[in-house]
């Protein structure tokens, strides 16, 4: 096991499903020569060649469209999404079509395609350039989402993404490119719908999707420093979800808090937090509460964005709470 970037992982794993399978091929904005703004699919071009990897114009309705149907011909597209707030941009595309076409066909056309791109505040890239927008995908039904949350996540889910018939999204956190984390030499992939406990527990439960793992892990660290006892989560995926894991903890530990980067307000924590309510109610001792990103828009100030997103100090403030039994309602 040898520790490397997220971004190395990601780069693997693309070479080698390229390697594997020639139907596989990457486009989007800055991919070839340039290989994207964050370096992650440098060395590529020179592999594979530029009818592989393969630059396009800015127009990502335009590009989707051609993955879109060279997936529905028989080639397995990996679309590179430079920002994750560009999804607007391709909602049609994504949503009203790949999403879609294996329903609409009565089964006779599938759509293996997969979305890669990112979300996070924080990198001091202002609104538009720093949402974390996995819950809009997440809703529509047909698309798969996944959210790697170190360098051993982003490859396994992405070459089980690139195998999967259906289309996939897969966003990465934009702060944790250069993040190092152990990765076996050997092939492996990571199934959708596959949680992983990262820490047992027994008082509490904290989830945490994509980064606000390691925000769940140091709020856990600081609560064991005061003899309460977190287990953490990792999700993985959303889409499918791993509801059997999430509920054995929360029937477990009777407590649980849900924390994700995306905007607090119909979000992935209301949604996690409304099944756990609904299918573990008996076995809680206070509601599942949830800790989101503000309802604003991302700040450029470094001050105020920094205020804007759950960090490991509000996420323990809240389980000491829940856990002295202070906490009704979220806050």
């Amino acid at each position: 096991m040898r520790e490397i970037t997220l971004s190395q992982a990601v780069n693997e794993a693309l070479a080698e499903e390229m390697r594997r399978d020639e139907r596989v091929f990457i486009l989007g904005e800055d991919v070839a020569e340039a290989g994207t703004p964050f370096k992650v699919l440098s060395g590529l071009v020179e592999e594979f060649g530029p009818a592989r990897v393969r630059d396009t114009p800015i127009a990502e309705p335009g590009f989707m469209g051609l993955a879109v149907g060279a997936a529905m011909t028989g080639m397995r597209p990996v679309v590179d999404l430079m920002f994750g707030d560009f999804l607007f941009l391709i909602m049609d595309q994504l949503c009203n079509q790949a999403a879609k076409t294996h329903y609409m066909s009565g089964g006779k056309l599938n759509v293996p395609l997969v979305v890669r791109t990112n979300l996070g505040a924080t990198r001091r890239s202002a609104a538009q350039h720093s949402q974390s927008l996995h819950a809009l995908v997440a809703h529509i039904p047909g698309l798969k989402v996944a959210l790697p949350s170190s360098a051993y996540e982003a490859k396994g889910l992405l070459k089980t993404a690139i195998r999967d018939d259906n289309p996939v999204v897969i966003f990465e956190d934009k702060l944790m490119y250069q993040e190092k984390a152990g990765v076996p030499e050997g092939e492996y992939l990571i199934p959708l719908g596959e949680a992983q406990v990262l820490r047992e527990g027994g008082d509490i439960t904290l989830i945490g999707t994509s980064s606000m793992r390691q925000v769940c892990e140091a709020a856990a660290d600081r609560l064991a420093a005061e003899g309460i006892s977190a287990e953490v989560i990792d999700p993985r995926s959303l889409v499918p979800l791993d509801e059997a894991t999430l509920l054995a903890s929360a029937k477990k530990t009777s407590r649980v808090i849900v924390v994700d980067e995306g905007h607090q307000s119909y979000g992935v924590t209301g949604e996690i937090a409304a099944r756990l309510n609904e299918k573990a109610f008996y076995h809680l001792d206070a509601p599942v509460l949830r800790l989101g990103a503000m309802d604003v828009p991302v700040p450029f100030s470094p001050a105020l964005e920094d205020l804007t997103v759950p960090t490991p100090d509000r996420v323990a403030a809240m389980a000491r709470r829940l856990c002295a039994g202070e906490l009704i309602h979220a806050a």
